[in-house]
């Protein structure tokens, strides 16, 4: 346990933080601030992502399958948890790791639909692992990628998202049921139960649902946050102004709270951020290798949505609920202090929402995470599209799901982290050694949106 909680303080101290953030930056200059330059053709690209060129995952919905897992409970408990320990200065960090981030998915995206392989069902499938075979030449750093990604995401990480949905769901509807009862083993079975429905479907499954679930979740919760936002317009600016002070020296906060640093909101807004939008991470990538698109670069830029739906739109909507309720003070943190602030803002059926939000984007990362461990089982198993291997997959996850939602074991946590921070820094290594592929790709890409828009296939190519 200590070992591996000295091994997680290295990882996920400075090193991860700065390794994600300097990453992000550094593709940002080496492609030109896409972010910014593409801005406008991104959502062009997005607006025609709803079609396939051969029939398989379309470009939305490979998008969706990321937000999946993108958003999840870090995007309510989590923003509110930085925000406490960093003031409202940590929301313009936040913001930061969403921008720089927007560059360095591109990167992943397009490096994931270069070196992806094909299904015998038509789908496409890739990730870090194939990149990191293909690409580098480096089949062991696939491997050991591979091995990460399957136990902390499937496994772990998906027994704390039914943990979360339980401890959520029992709180707004089952709180006069005595603790230590059966509610938390019944509720993970019925988890447990709905993702089987659909994992058992395959990637097609997952991808319609996860087509019409995440745009319908998402939509629905930034709503309410402008319904907030609108009804206290008049605070919006010193809103505004809080958190720029607090991001830039000034230790006054919102509600009066004194204390918050630069360096605090700095920390806090930077974790935040780059933990929530999954840039770098080596996990959305997985997601979308699946597209169905004729030219890499296109898959990149509606991968930059991602990135700027989760941070820039989804975490902000959290804070502003709780900017705008004064209850950053409360003593309340993490999802309590969510539902505390939109009760104060819209009245007692608050909680009972913000629940309802939780378990929905808790249990898409369910099936997102889930999703990244079989294309990763696949990657070591190839024969095993089909078979008991897949099917033995498929039934442990489920199982972990109930263990989730009935236990908390530090050390499976802590492992948890262990093996993500290793896989994000496989996936950073990866994508800066090719570095040099991705801004040929772009600039391909350029060439031909000048001279050849209905583009000739690079897939087919040989000259990249």
């Amino acid at each position: 346990m200590e070992v591996v909680k000295f091994a997680n303080g290295i990882l996920w101290g400075k090193l991860m933080t700065w390794l994600l953030l300097g990453t992000g930056i550094f593709y940002s200059i080496r492609l030109g601030f896409p972010q910014f330059h593409h801005f406008r053709h991104t959502f062009k690209v997005l607006f025609g992502s709803r079609r396939s060129e051969e029939g398989g995952i379309t470009s939305f919905q490979a998008l969706c399958t990321g937000l999946a897992a993108q958003v999840g409970t870090g995007n309510i408990a989590g923003v509110a948890t930085a925000l406490v320990s960093g003031g409202p200065g940590a929301v313009f960090w936040m913001w930061v790791t969403a921008l720089v981030g927007m560059a360095t998915i591109f990167a992943e995206a397009v490096l994931a639909q270069l070196f992806r392989v094909k299904n015998k069902d038509g789908t496409y499938r890739g990730g870090p692992a194939y990149y990191l075979e293909k690409g580098l030449g480096q089949r062991w750093m696939g491997v050991l990628f591979a091995i990460s990604i399957i136990v902390a995401m499937p496994f772990v990480f998906n027994a704390v998202q039914c943990n979360s949905i339980v401890a959520g769901l029992r709180g707004a509807f089952f709180s006069n049921v005595k603790e230590g009862g059966n509610i938390e083993l019944y509720l993970g079975i019925v988890v447990a139960g709905l993702t089987a429905v659909v994992i058992f479907g395959g990637l097609k499954r997952i991808a319609h649902v996860a087509e019409v679930v995440v745009p319908f979740m998402a939509l629905f919760y930034i709503l309410i946050a402008l319904v907030v936002v609108i009804i206290h317009i008049q605070q919006l600016p010193a809103i505004l102004v809080t958190i720029f002070k607090g991001a830039f020296g000034i230790k006054q906060v919102a509600g009066g709270i004194l204390g918050h640093t630069v360096a605090q909101a700095f920390r806090y807004g930077m974790a935040r951020g780059l933990f929530s939008n999954e840039a770098g991470m080596g996990s959305t990538p997985n997601a979308h290798a699946t597209a169905d698109v004729k030219h890499p670069a296109r898959q990149g830029f509606v991968a930059m949505i991602g990135v700027f739906t989760d941070t820039i739109i989804i975490c902000t909507a959290t804070a502003a609920l709780i900017l705008i309720s004064g209850q950053l003070g409360s003593g309340e943190t993490g999802v309590e202090l969510t539902q505390l602030s939109l009760k104060t803002a819209l009245g007692s059926w608050g909680p009972a929402f913000i629940a309802i939000a939780l378990t929905f984007f808790a249990w898409t990362s369910i099936l997102g995470n889930y999703y990244y461990g079989e294309s990763n089982l696949m990657y070591l198993f190839p024969q095993a599209q089909k078979g008991p291997l897949l099917f033995s997959y498929r039934i442990a996850v489920l199982g972990m799901i109930i263990f989730g939602a009935v236990s908390s074991v530090p050390l499976v946590w802590e492992l948890a982290d262990f093996f993500n921070g290793l896989m994000a820094l496989l996936n950073l290594v990866g994508i800066l050694l090719l570095s040099g592929v991705v801004v040929k790709v772009l600039n391909d890409y350029e060439r031909q949106l000048q001279t050849q828009p209905d583009f000739e296939p690079l897939y087919k190519r040989t000259d990249m």
